[in-house]
């Protein structure tokens, strides 16, 4: 173990209502087994100790009561295993499934986890609540009834080996640290190895997750084969990690189990000089020596699972870090909406920080309501976080943010329903055309029908085979990039919304289009909306009441 973590993180059972009932579980089915292991120990002695030194209790009718006992410790031992054993499995799956939705229900709180902190972190994510995580049963099913064995077995037998025999106790007490001792040992070298094969398997989630998403314009650019090379380094990567791993964990079962062997031995050695020179009873002697194994079997056990389960110990302390995560932000609570009609956005000294620098930095800015103001900058200058910054999903490291009153980012709960968001890439959720419009509000009717003329909607839904009632799947599966960026605009212009916050709105549309859709952000703004688009568009410039130009300050 480290010094660290300890053996069961109590977080652990503080979140899983399933890692609690399976420890109690546990810990009631060890008392078992210490009562199964101490009396059918007892009665192999008193069976063997009758057998050698009383002729007439050979034979099975004078030993029937030992037997019958004997049979049924043993039976409620195995039965005791068995049913531990599948309900291990239950258990254990319940608790992961349960780690796992705490854990996404914690990085997708915008609370805790800004957008763009978890864009950043998608590959770990993807490992520590994917296959990493599934990497926790070997500790659940394995490593914690071994352990909850070595504290209610263990000492019960030490008990009664010192009951029948003092020095046989005294050997076993003082030779029983030692297996701990190396297992401390070789868990420090085992923790860090655990540790590297973890990173390289984040390392390579992440890497293969960015291969994936590129393969389109790979294929597009006929570069599909380039990255096979760099895919089987990280496969070789990995493969070395976890075989060093896996040296480290044969090592240590086999020094644990030459110490339990060398233990018992020095138990035997004694009991058999005594025995010899009649300075101890045959049935004493027996039940020493049959009790002795029993003592370091629970702590070989611990030993044995405790590398087989280092891997899910580790990604437990990740996603147990993760569900722990204090808000980043406190968000008040209102029952009433904000109206935000004719709100100003205001902007004073916007910097966000992120690991290539600043960007934006030292943004300043005021976007009227009734006017379209256009964000444009080099690629990576913060264009689209600033829009992030207003709808309150990042707070900025400097200056602050203002919608009329109010700030976005210390309460963004109050300014759902105000704002409307067109992201890039667009944003479509599963299901139907139609929830997908309705997503920022029930749209009125009539402004519906003329977002959908302005964009072209309205001939995508008739090329649809059920129109706005066909289903789309995550990620606007089952549209085009065009037909879904058609959505994305429509849904913004049609939406009730006070605040309009537009990511690159004519990208994918043509010319037509495009001109549509610049001439309905003109009548929105003279409704009243504050309008603030991204572009770089010269069309969507040249319709702008204002224009602002963002800049990055790299990091030195």
């Amino acid at each position: 173990m480290t010094a660290s973590q300890p053996p069961i993180d109590p977080r652990l059972l503080r979140w899983s209502a399933s890692a609690r009932r399976y420890v109690l579980v546990t810990a009631a089915m060890g008392v078992v087994t210490a009562g199964a292991v101490i009396v059918s120990a007892l009665m192999v002695a008193a069976t063997l100790a009758e057998l050698v030194t009383d002729p007439a209790s050979r034979d099975v009718a004078a030993q029937s009561d030992h037997l019958i006992i004997l049979g049924v410790a043993l039976a409620v031992r195995a039965l005791a295993a068995v049913g531990h054993a599948r309900y291990a499995q239950r258990a254990s799956a319940q608790t992961i499934a349960e780690l796992r939705i705490a854990a996404i229900d914690a990085v997708t709180d915008v609370r805790r986890t800004s957008p763009r902190e978890l864009a950043r972190m998608r590959g770990d994510l993807l490992t520590v609540t994917g296959r990493g995580l599934d990497a926790l049963a070997p500790y659940l099913s394995s490593f914690i009834p071994a352990l909850l064995l070595t504290v209610t077995v263990t000492p019960a037998v030490v008990a009664v080996i010192a009951w029948a025999d003092l020095t046989s106790a005294i050997i076993v007490v003082v030779t029983l640290p030692l297996i701990p001792l190396f297992m401390v040992l070789i868990g420090l070298m085992t923790r860090d190895r655990t540790r590297r094969r973890l990173e390289a398997m984040n390392a390579q989630s992440a890497q293969l997750l960015d291969l994936v998403a590129g393969v389109p314009t790979l294929r597009a650019l006929h570069r599909a084969d380039g990255p096979v090379v760099q895919v089987r380094a990280l496969g070789q990567t990995h493969r070395r990690t976890t075989m060093r791993a896996l040296r480290v964990a044969f090592l240590s079962g086999a020094v644990l189990e030459l110490l339990a062997t060398l233990c018992v031995a020095l138990v035997a050695v004694s009991i058999g000089l005594r025995l010899v020179h009649g300075d101890m009873t045959l049935h004493d002697g027996v039940l020493a020596l049959i009790l002795a194994p029993e003592v370091y079997l629970p702590l070989r056990s611990v030993g044995a699972q405790f590398h087989n389960s280092e891997t899910g110990r580790t990604v437990a302390a990740d996603v147990l870090d993760l569900i722990d995560r204090a808000p980043i932000r406190r968000i008040e609570q209102h029952t009433d909406a904000v109206n935000l009609r004719q709100a100003a956005v205001v902007l004073h000294q916007v910097g966000v920080r992120d690991r290539d620098g600043w960007a934006p930095r030292g943004l300043s800015l005021r976007c009227e309501p009734g006017a379209i103001t256009v964000l444009t900058g080099a690629n990576g200058s913060g264009k689209s976080t600033a829009l992030q910054v207003i709808a309150g999903m990042i707070a900025p490291d400097t200056g602050w943010v203002r919608i009329g009153d109010l700030d976005p980012v210390a309460d963004p709960e109050a300014i759902i329903g105000s704002i409307a968001w067109l992201a890039e890439p667009p944003v479509v959720l599963p299901g139907t055309v139609a929830s997908n419009l309705a997503l920022f509000g029930h749209p009125d009717p009539a402004r519906l029908d003329g977002a959908c003329r302005a964009t072209g909607l309205d001939t995508v839904l008739a090329q649809l085979p059920a129109g706005r009632d066909t289903r789309v799947g995550c990620g606007g599966v089952g549209l085009s990039a065009g037909q879904r960026q058609r959505l994305a605009v429509t849904r913004v212009l049609a939406a009730p919304a006070s605040v309009l916050l537009l990511d690159e709105p004519t990208a994918h549309l043509d010319e037509r289009s495009e001109t549509q859709v610049i001439e309905a952000l003109r009548r929105r703004a003279a409704d009243g909306a504050t309008i603030v688009v991204v572009s770089h568009r010269s069309a969507v410039l040249a319709a702008a009441d204002a224009i602002v130009t963002t800049s990055a300050v790299a990091h030195v």
